[in-house]
């Protein structure tokens, strides 16, 4: 087929006036939501409070469907081969930046260009717990991983998560050494360290508000730069122990890369204009989730300085995918 130079800038214009037309009649159809991890987790409530007011605001469903496997990876590479047409999105979590460097060339999509951000909406401060026989302030933690190190070990959600390198960059900036014991899922683990097989466990309030609140263990630091309004009582780890130790767990929305820009405006003002509605304000904070209002731009900043931030911890910590 001739192509003219008339007609290549007939083509141009046409293209032009679609991407418009197209984000003016957006959503017209129900929304794909991929949440990359199990149903009932952390990452699977926080987007399922969402998905309903999301809903509302476009005026289409957002439909759930988990989609498990691989730290998440499995979930997100779908959503990265998906056609960038803004109904397919993926819903993520903290664990998204840590899998570049625990999976390398086996990641099945690209981490830097595969993804358009839509918007970073949550954080949720980490705490730092103990059985109720062991150590009784984040101090003398400290002193027992100082003085023996690799006696005492702690329990993650899984090897290469976001519980196991935060307990590992815990117990590296205390000066001392624990071994890891990775279970499928954090409420093993806690019950493991319950009955007094682990030294501390790190995890959200959100997962051991249970065992707090039935007296089974004990809150010795907050993994932030400020107390939680939650546990007023429990000082920051930088307050008990003085060093720096502030990590958060975090959730975001992504598209596929090429996504029609208008598309992701319009997906981002739909996610900010829920986080700031007064019932999911309210559940939030009786979480202890950090709600957050992004820009695209912010959100993919976000996701980039978390990717550079825990790319050398998880070399230096050695861990593998599991």
């Amino acid at each position: 087929m001739k192509f003219t130079r008339r007609g290549a800038l007939a083509a141009l214009a046409a293209t032009a006036l679609a991407t418009p037309a197209a984000a003016q009649t957006y959503p017209d159809k129900p929304i794909r939501m991929i949440i990359a991890f199990a149903a009932g987790g952390p990452t699977d409530v926080v987007g399922r409070l969402l998905a309903p007011r999301v809903s509302e605001i476009l005026g289409q469903q957002v439909v759930v469907e988990n989609k498990p496997g691989a730290t998440g990876n499995i979930g997100t590479a779908m959503v990265a081969d998906a056609k960038p047409d803004g109904y397919t999105i993926l819903f993520s979590a903290s664990t998204m930046a840590m899998a570049p460097a625990l999976y390398g060339k086996a990641l099945g999509y690209d981490p830097v260009n595969g993804l358009a951000a839509i918007a970073y909406v949550a954080s949720v401060p980490l705490i730092l717990l103990a059985p109720m026989d062991g150590a009784k302030t984040t101090p003398e933690l400290v002193g027992m991983l100082r003085k023996d190190p690799g006696k005492y070990s702690y329990a993650s959600s899984g090897n290469g998560g976001m519980i196991h390198l935060a307990s590992y960059l815990f117990a590296t900036r205390a000066g001392g050494d624990a071994l890891h014991v990775p279970y499928r899922g954090s409420a093993p683990g806690m019950v493991d360290m319950i009955a007094g097989r682990h030294g501390f466990q790190i995890d959200t309030l959100q997962s051991s508000k249970g065992f707090i609140d039935g007296g089974k263990v004990r809150v010795l630091g907050v993994a932030a730069d400020q107390r939680l309004k939650q546990l007023p009582d429990v000082p920051t780890i930088k307050e008990a122990a003085g060093f720096d130790y502030a990590i958060n767990t975090w959730y975001a929305v992504y598209a596929p890369a090429k996504t029609p820009r208008p598309i992701i405006d319009r997906l981002n003002a739909a996610f900010n204009q829920a986080l700031k509605q007064p019932d999911m304000v309210k559940k939030a904070d009786e979480l202890a989730i950090e709600l957050v209002q992004s820009t695209p731009e912010q959100a993919k900043k976000f996701y980039d300085d978390q990717m550079a931030f825990w790319d050398p911890i998880i070399k230096q910590s050695g861990a593998k995918a599991e």
